[in-house]
C-alpha cells in the first residue's frame, strides 16, 4: 500500500504542472485561478480535520500559518503559475526540482549548518544541469518574458525553502496539531494572498470557468493536486517519515517533461533530457546525507524486530 501511494503521489505531482500549463494558455488567470485552487482545497481539508476532531478554528489565528503561506503557497506558486504563461510545463517541472537545493544553500549560508560534502557536490551539479536546459533556449528563443519566467520559477523555489525550512519548525513546536491541518491552514492564506495580488494586476471574468480546459484543469489541481496529492503525501510521513515521500522530487521532472511532449506537443532536445538527469543526480546527492541515515535506521529497525522474533 505504501508504495502504490507513493507511486500515485509521483504521478500526481508530475503531471499538476502540465495541468498548471492547460488552465493558463486556455486564458485562465495565473494569480486567480492559483488563489482558487489552494483556498478550496484548505478549505475542504481543514473543515474535513475540524470534523473529525483533528483541528480547531483557533489555528487560523495563529500567525505561523500566515508566514507558512506566504512562503509555501503565495510565495511557490505565485510565481510558478505565472511562469507558466512563457515557459514548458516540464522545463517548470525540472527547474522546481531545485528546491531541496534551494534549501541546501539557506542551511549553509544563512543558518551556518554545516553541510556534507557530497551535498556540495549535489547543489553545483544540479545548478548545472538549470544551466544545461536555460542556456540553448538563450540561443533560440532571447525571449525577456521567458527569460523571467525561468527566474521567477527559481525565486519561487527561494521562497519554497524558506517555507520548507520555516514550516519543520512549526510542525516541530506544535505536535498536537495534525501536519494535514496545518497544510490545509497555510494553504488557505496562501490562497488568499493570491486572491489579493489577483485584485491588484488582473481583470477577472468568471466566463473563463465555463471553457472546459480551465474548468477541467482547476478541478484536477483542486481535487486530484492538492486534496488527494498532498493527503497521500502526509499520509506517507506518517507512516515512514519524512525524507521517503520527498523523493517524488526526483521523479517528477521525467514525468512532467513526458506527459508535456506525449500530450503537449512541448519542445524536448537530447539537451533537455540531459539537463533533467543532471539536475536529478544533484538532488539526490544533496539528500544523500539524509536518505543514508534513513536506510541506516531502516536496518537497525529491521535487525531489532528479528531479534524479538527469535
Amino acid at each position: 500500500m505504501i508504495l502504490f501511494a507513493y507511486a500515485l503521489v509521483c504521478l500526481i505531482f508530475g503531471t499538476t504542472f502540465l495541468a498548471i500549463k492547460i488552465g493558463v494558455d486556455a486564458g485562465a488567470p495565473p494569480f486567480f485561478s492559483a488563489g482558487l485552487r489552494f483556498f478550496v482545497a484548505g478549505a475542504v481539508l481543514f473543515l474535513w480535520m475540524v470534523w473529525k476532531r483533528k483541528a480547531s478554528f483557533s489555528l487560523l489565528l495563529r500567525k505561523e500559518m500566515l508566514f507558512t503561506g506566504s512562503a509555501l503557497t503565495f510565495g511557490t506558486f505565485a510565481g510558478l503559475y505565472w511562469a507558466e504563461q512563457y515557459v514548458s510545463s516540464g522545463l517548470a517541472a525540472v527547474l522546481s526540482a531545485t528546491g531541496p537545493i534551494m534549501i541546501l544553500l539557506l542551511q549553509t549560508s544563512i543558518l551556518r549548518q554545516k553541510a556534507p560534502a557530497i551535498s556540495l557536490y549535489g547543489c553545483i551539479i544540479g545548478l548545472t544541469g538549470v544551466l544545461l536546459l536555460v542556456l540553448p533556449n538563450l540561443v533560440v528563443d532571447i525571449s525577456p518574458l521567458w527569460l523571467i519566467g525561468c527566474a521567477a520559477v527559481l525565486i519561487g523555489e527561494c521562497c519554497y525553502a524558506i517555507g520548507a525550512i520555516y514550516s519543520k519548525k512549526v510542525i516541530n513546536s506544535m505536535p498536537e496539531v495534525s501536519p494535514i491541518a496545518l497544510n490545509a491552514a497555510q494553504m488557505m492564506y496562501g490562497g488568499v494572498l493570491l486572491f489579493i495580488l489577483s485584485l491588484a494586476t488582473e481583470n477577472v471574468h468568471p466566463e473563463f470557468l465555463l471553457s472546459y480546459e480551465t474548468a477541467g484543469s482547476l478541478l484536477y489541481l483542486i481535487v486530484i493536486g492538492s486534496m488527494v496529492g498532498h493527503s497521500l503525501f502526509y499520509w506517507l510521513v506518517a507512516k515512514t517519515n519524512p525524507v521517503f515521500p520527498s523523493t517524488w522530487l526526483y521523479i517528477s521532472p521525467p514525468i512532467a517533461v513526458g506527459v508535456g511532449f506525449f500530450f503537449y506537443n512541448e519542445a524536448v532536445n537530447w539537451v533537455t533530457i540531459l539537463g533533467v538527469f543532471t539536475i536529478i543526480a544533484g538532488t539526490i546527492l544533496v539528500n544523500a546525507d539524509a536518505l543514508k541515515q534513513l536506510m541506516l535506521k531502516r536496518r537497525v529497525s529491521t535487525s531489532a524486530s528479528k531479534k524479538m522474533n527469535i
